[in-house]
Order: C-alpha cells, then structure tokens, then sequence
C-alpha cells in the first residue's frame, strides 16, 4: 500500500528568529540594572525601597489581574520590567505611595484593560510616570542631589534642582524681572548657554568632574568646560535611573548587541533632536542659530532612557524600519518643542506617548506592498 506524507499548512510565520518574549524582557531588565544601582549608590537606600514597592507593586497587580483572568503571565518579565522603568522614573524622595499608584494605574488600567501585553496602545510605564506627574506634580518634581555632591560649596542652594529644571525655573526669573525685550535679550546673551548659566549660580560640580576636564584640558587640548562629566556619569540630580547617560549607553549597548533593538528609533530620534537643538536651541539664551548646546540637553534629564528602553518597546512603536524612522523623528520633534518652548524642563515622557498614538497611522501609511498583489486600477483608466 503506497503511503503519502501529509501536507501541514500552519499560519504565518514560516521563520522563527527563536527569541522569547520572557527572554527579551530579562534581558532589558538586565540591562537597566547597573543604572538602578548607581542611582541607589549615589542617592541611598530609601531609592532602593522605591525601586521595590514599585517593582513588588506591579507584580502583585499582574498576579491579581491575571489569576482573576486564568492567564498566568507574572513570570514573562513584562510586569517586573516595568515597575523597574517607573521606580527609575520617579525622583529619589518621593512618597512611596506615588508609585504604588503609578504602577497599579500603568499594570491594570493601560496594560490589562485593553487586553494585556501586546494590546496596549501606549507604553505602561510612561503612563504611568505622567500619571504620577500630573497627579503629583510637586513630589515629582523635587528632587535630592547625589551624594557625591552633598559636600560641594552650594549645594544647599540648589538641592531641590535637577539641571534642566534649574535651568528652566531661571530662565522664567529673568524674562519676569527684565523690563524690556532688550534687556532681556542682552541679560541672556551674557549668560552664554546652559552650562554658564548654572556656573554662574555656583550649580555645584564634583571634584571628579573638575579634574576630569582639566586633564583632558592640558593634556589632549580639549576643553569641554565644567558640569559636562557630571551630566555623563550621573552626579546630578534626577530620577533615580534616569541620571546616568553613561549607564543607560553601556545597557544600550548591550541591548544592540543582543538585537532586542535595532539603530532606527534611537538614531531618528537623537538626531533630530540633536539637530534642532544645535540649530535653534542657542536662541534660549540669545546666541543665534547654530549655537544650542548639543551635549548638555542629550545628557541631561530623562532623553537616554526613554529614547533607548521605553521608545523602542515592541508593543506600542510602528512594525517596519520606514515607520520606526518616522516615529523616532516626531519624538525627537516633541522631545526638543516640549523641552525648549513648552512649560516643563523635561518633554520625552509626552513625546513618545503622543507618538505611540500615532503608531496606527504611521503603520497604515508605512505598510510594505503584499508580494504578487496587483495596483488598483481606476476607473475609466482602461479608456
């Protein structure tokens, strides 16, 4: 008797690259960590106790929600992933019941509630971080300076300050105080940018940072000026996993080199707003065009975070490279209007949110042509 093998037909898709959703999750949680670390290391252990209400908090609401669902999903990563991104997002001496509140909001409301993970339309742990910055505006917006700073000569002065918030706090003093448009412009043309402006209001820097910039001053000729290395490392004040540019770059890294993200968001991003911070950033201060400070305003506040582990989240960013480009370049464009021309320091939280509502259409527009299908053809084009 002749035998056939059976033809198994199985839905798209036919090629698996393997990786697991539990796996890309630990993954960028492991990536994250030696940020946390160095936020608990420099702003204390009650950082630490945020990072673990909020952490246990999204857990135990994953646990709850999805018991009640018969779907156990507490141990893919995405709960523990983001009570981690909302406990770095949150200043070092915040209330813990603030991101108690943030993360039940960002688990339950905006993950769960339309459907879970892969059915949400904005990122849970922004949502959550905005929650917490609208509801809670003036908790989340104190913040303490790292240790490695308590010492310096006036940093009393500014301990309630990150950068860009001291930054932007003065900036509203001066066009308040000046009587006219003139005085105001030539008050801000003294100034000089960013850096000088906070090295004139004794904004403390570390030793560390002055002898680092002096080195590479006298012995490779390179004056990047004071603050600078600071910025980099993370003796700023911040949020407690947002402060250390160099950190989340090393984490960054490690996500690229897994291919968990690809080049096309960060690189949209960081160059747009990178662009248009060089070219119309100087008029903060009434320097002109192609004179904004590139290095302070990418180092400074929230940008390496979310631009490298909350914009490039699978979920809630467009499916092909061409829509990842278009997205990274619009919130790139928020990132720098929020930043610069709008009410708070910081715009990258709102940027990639107002994104991600975007994502539908960018993905209706960007969508790759079905292999073999025909164009239409208009009517009366026969003719």
């Amino acid at each position: 008797m002749e035998t056939r093998e059976l033809l198994i037909s199985t839905s798209s898709p036919h090629l698996r690259e393997g990786s697991r959703t539990s796996a890309i999750m630990w993954f960028v949680c492991l990536a994250l960590f030696p940020a946390s670390v160095w936020g608990v290391v420099v702003f204390g252990w009650y950082s630490l106790i945020v990072l673990v209400v909020s952490i246990f908090t999204a857990l135990l609401t994953e646990f709850v929600i999805t018991a009640i669902k018969k779907k156990m999903t507490l141990f893919d990563g995405s709960a523990f992933l983001t009570g981690l991104l909302i406990g770095m997002n949150m200043p070092p001496s915040i209330p813990v019941y603030i991101p108690v509140f943030a993360t039940i909001f960002a688990v339950a409301i905006v993950k769960h509630a339309f459907g879970g993970l892969g059915r949400n339309w904005m990122n849970p742990a922004l949502a959550g971080r905005v929650f917490a910055m609208f509801s809670w505006s003036k908790s989340m917006a104190t913040w303490s300076l790292p240790s490695t700073l308590a010492s310096v000569p006036g940093a009393d002065a500014v301990s309630g300050a990150s950068p860009l918030g001291y930054i932007k706090a003065g900036l509203l003093g001066l066009s308040v105080q000046a009587d006219s448009p003139a005085q105001l412009s030539d008050a801000l043309g003294s100034i000089g940018g960013p850096m000088n402006y906070l090295a004139s209001k004794n904004f403390p820097v570390s030793s560390f940072d002055l002898g680092a910039s002096g080195w590479l001053k006298s012995v490779l000729n390179i004056d990047i000026g004071r603050g600078y290395i600071d910025l980099f490392v993370g003796n700023v004040a911040g949020s407690i996993g947002e402060v250390s540019a160099l950190l989340l770059l090393a984490g960054a890294l490690f996500l690229f080199i897994k291919k968990i993200i690809s080049w096309h968001i960060p690189a949209a991003y960081l160059g747009t707003f990178a662009f248009l911070t060089w070219l119309l950033g100087g008029f903060q201060f009434s320097l002109g065009l192609f004179q904004g400070d590139v290095l302070f305003h990418l180092f400074a506040g929230g940008l390496m975070l979310g631009v490298f582990f909350m914009a490039t989240d699978y979920v809630t960013t467009p499916l092909t490279p061409k829509g990842m480009l278009i997205f990274g370049a619009g919130a790139g464009l928020l990132t720098f209007l929020i930043r610069f021309y709008g009410g708070l320091p910081e715009g990258v939280s709102l940027a990639i949110i107002i994104m991600n509502m975007c994502v539908p259409l960018i993905d209706r527009f960007t969508k790759p042509k079905i292999f073999g299908s025909m164009k239409k053809i208009k009517k009366g084009a026969e003719a």
